[in-house]
């Protein structure tokens, strides 16, 4: 087990449970920088680098790891009582795993557009087989990418594209440069390194989400983006596919709500860069959550 880098946004030390952030897959928990101060005036608030990301390392990566690691980081913070573990993304789905396994002491635990991809017959409108190959797609593009190294002037591009999404430059640079690693020739290595990468990614695959929402003995709440990133120039399928696989989350999220006392299912006016376009909103949510357990 290891120690992960953490980030104290501090909070009242009292009997009422942390909240433990949990950033997505190849960020950091800088992430969480505009959220946290919003969160403070009612609980402890710690955000942590996953295994393999921002300052934490990782020899391997597993999600039977990754809780252990968290076991292991708030018990070196003191951290004894109640935990709700909130997550963004890949954070979202360890924070419902966190939950299902760690139900003594998980009061609740909420997951912010933490669907990964789904399955074909979550893209209502569209050909299963088509669904098939372009998910085959994806999933070939990911893990080309992992673990690459970029240009010097990566972090500057990626800042500018945020700004069109309505996200301050200084609040994109900072994030994206902490979820990099500088190298000595200026440019920038992402993490996790590959082969930790392409295991997250294999995880991640084996994952079925909503078996595991409903197996979360604890109020849940699950919050999906409402806005979609605007297309890539020669990815103009993947915004139709991002548009039927919004429908049938919202299908399928109905279901669950309907089938679990306690699972919530909530939507927010932003993309999936929801933590650093309206940090305030995602706040709003969390604490109305919180203070309901």
């Amino acid at each position: 087990m290891t120690v992960l880098h953490v980030r104290d946004h501090s909070g009242p030390d009292d009997d009422r449970p942390a909240l433990l952030l949990l950033h997505a897959a190849s960020r950091s928990l800088a992430d969480w920088d505009a959220v946290a101060p919003h969160l403070t005036a009612g609980h402890r608030v710690l955000a942590v680098d996953l295994p393999g990301h921002g300052l934490s390392a990782a020899p391997s990566w597993s999600f039977d790891a990754v809780l252990s690691d968290l076991d292991e980081t708030l018990a070196a913070l003191g951290v004894t009582g109640a935990v709700v573990p909130v997550g963004h993304s890949l954070g979202g789905m360890v924070a419902a795993l966190y939950a299902a396994e760690r139900p003594d002491r998980v009061p609740g635990a909420v997951n912010l557009d933490g669907f990964w991809w789904g399955s074909p017959g979550q893209y209502p409108g569209l050909d299963p087989d088509e669904v098939t190959r372009r998910l085959a797609d994806i999933g070939d593009m990911a893990r080309a990418s992992a673990g690459q190294r970029m240009p010097a002037e990566y972090v500057e591009q990626q800042a500018r594209y945020s700004v069109g999404l309505g996200i301050p430059y200084e609040r994109a640079e900072a994030s994206f440069r902490a979820s990099v690693r500088e190298l000595p020739d200026g440019g920038w290595q992402l993490l996790p390194e590959r082969e930790c990468a392409l295991e997250m990614l294999d995880a991640l695959d084996a994952l079925d989400l909503f078996a595991l929402f409903r197996r979360v003995p604890c109020p849940l709440l699950l919050v999906r983006a409402l806005h979609r990133v605007p297309p890539t120039p020669g990815l103009e399928w993947l915004d139709e596919l991002m548009a039927a696989y919004g429908h049938g989350l919202a299908r399928d999220l109905a279901v669950l709500v309907a089938e679990r006392t306690g699972v919530t299912a909530e939507g927010i006016g932003a993309t999936h860069a929801m933590l650093l376009e309206d940090p305030e909103r995602v706040a709003e949510l969390v604490r109305d959550f919180a203070s309901r357990l």
